[in-house]
């Protein structure tokens, strides 16, 4: 039995923890009897060919959770209270000879699933020349600093802080970052009633319209736009307004006037990148007022900015509590983590509060905590200064790239950001640009999807410089533009 044990040096886990978890499924198997000892650390050691200690602290830790019973002079033993936890297969009842198979699509009364949504390959980081949006560079992650910050946050007295149920209360230090480091630098002021800490953006983006669309409402969305909150708002029983966008943003059409709630991402446009000038949102403000809606501000990728005096926030320039405001630590910190935060008028995050507890209660307290210590030890400021050196490298190295191979395919963004909005050849179909570039090992995303008609062009596609190393950039652009010179 033990002789099938396979511990590998390879594996992330230690040999310790794998000893461990191998022996406690054998013993849930029910391959051990209860009678029977278990091998001597020092001879398991030696048929395991590792160190005796770390047989002898894997028993130690399979005593301490129940495994196993120590009996003096004997020896380890299954414990066989931790068999009779486990549930018995019940016998089939005589009686039930028909099984009958749900309809599920008659069950349902919705499909998210069929929504078209933006799809990122799991082994994205295997590409040599990985394009990619929204994803980290591991190498840029402040691994030995967000390691400290965990470990601190599960100190014995951080868990006896952040362990009990809060209801629907936020992490206090992680709200107080949020509200003196994080808003103020966007020219946000907010009291801690006016914050609400978030799943990521996308929770706060299906909270707000949950709350603020009914069955005759109208949102406004970016044209093209954020695939996700296009796909949101139409799970909702209102009608969706696509908005049309230029070189500065949303523009300022008389559509605008029968929308009761607009999305916008005005400090860097998704996905063409371009940044709303501040005379532009005053009068999307003075729009908002005239005609009585309400605002979305995404203020997505808004840290990595390359200029010195970045455009305050809509949300800073808002006197009328128009604007609700939502930020996300995705794009610097990891978007795994899916931290985000709201801001609004204190009778909506109250309104937002509850239903988020109703949905998740509050985002998991360790998490937040540690994300709290790694706003206040100033390793998140760090971490920007840090991303915002290398992106700006990138930025420039597939700028030249674009403008030797792919002259007049793209703009380049003016705010800074992550990513090239590239146009190409008329004739070009960027879907079949991006199996043939897979083929090729070129991730790249068609930007098809970005846009809300039945015929969305073709001919667009998005290129992430967030998860590439810089000298990559070049040799990838170059190899790019001679595949689109094959097919289109």
């Amino acid at each position: 039995m033990f002789q099938l044990f396979h511990l590998s040096a390879d594996k992330s886990t230690n040999l310790q923890q794998q000893l461990r978890e191998q022996i406690a499924q054998v013993i849930l198997n029910g391959n051990i009897p209860l009678d029977n000892p278990l091998p001597s650390s020092r001879k398991l050691a030696k048929q395991l060919n590792i160190a005796r200690n770390t047989v002898v602290l894997a028993y130690e830790h399979l005593l301490d959770d129940g495994y196993l019973l120590a009996r003096e002079r004997s020896g380890y033993y299954v414990n066989p209270a931790i068999l009779g936890r486990k549930v018995e297969t019940p016998r089939a009842h005589p009686d039930e000879t028909v099984v009958t198979q749900q309809d599920w699509s008659q069950r349902l009364v919705m499909q998210p699933s069929q929504q078209r949504n933006m799809s990122k390959p799991r082994d994205w980081q295997n590409y040599k020349y990985p394009f990619i949006y929204g994803q980290f560079d591991p190498a840029l992650f402040p691994t030995a600093n967000w390691r400290e910050c965990c470990r601190d946050a599960v100190s014995i007295p951080a868990i006896r802080d952040w362990a009990s149920d809060r209801f629907d209360n936020d992490d206090p230090l992680l709200m107080e970052q949020i509200r003196t480091r994080l808003l103020p630098r966007r020219g946000v002021w907010a009291s801690p009633e006016q914050i609400l800490v978030t799943v990521g953006a996308q929770h706060a983006l299906y909270m707000l319209a949950r709350l603020l669309l009914r069955s005759d409402s109208v949102m406004g969305i970016e044209e093209p736009g954020y695939v996700d909150v296009r796909n949101i708002a139409m799970l909702n029983p209102s009608r969706v307004q696509a908005l049309a966008v230029d070189n500065q943003g949303l523009m300022l059409s008389d559509e605008l006037n029968g929308c009761d709630l607009i999305y916008t991402t005005p400090s860097h446009q998704c996905p063409s990148t371009v940044t709303m000038p501040l005379e532009r949102r005053y009068e999307l403000l003075q729009r908002a007022n005239e005609h009585d809606f309400l605002i979305i501000e995404d203020d997505y990728e808004s840290e990595t900015n390359f200029k010195r005096n970045p455009i305050p926030a809509l949300k800073s320039l808002d006197k009328n509590d128009r604007v609700l405001y939502v930020g996300s630590l995705s794009k610097t910190l990891a978007p795994g983590l899916r931290v985000g935060y709201l801001v609004g008028p204190e009778a909506l995050i109250r309104e937002a509060r509850a239903l988020r507890r109703l949905m998740v209660r509050h985002p998991a307290a360790n998490n937040q905590r540690s994300v709290a210590l790694f706003l206040e030890r100033g390793y998140h400021d760090a971490l920007v200064m840090s991303l915002m050196r290398a992106y700006e490298e990138r930025h420039e190295q597939m700028g030249a790239a674009l403008r030797e191979y792919l002259p007049e395919s793209s703009k380049e963004p003016s705010f800074g950001g992550s990513c090239y909005w590239v146009k190409g050849p008329d004739s070009l179909d960027a879907r079949r640009l991006q199996k043939l570039a897979g083929e090729h090992d070129i991730l790249i995303e068609p930007g098809d999807i970005h846009f809300f008609g039945e015929q969305p062009p073709l001919n667009y596609f998005r290129l992430g410089y967030s998860s590439i190393p810089a000298e990559r950039i070049r040799p990838g652009i170059k190899l790019l533009a001679e595949l689109i010179q094959q097919i289109s």
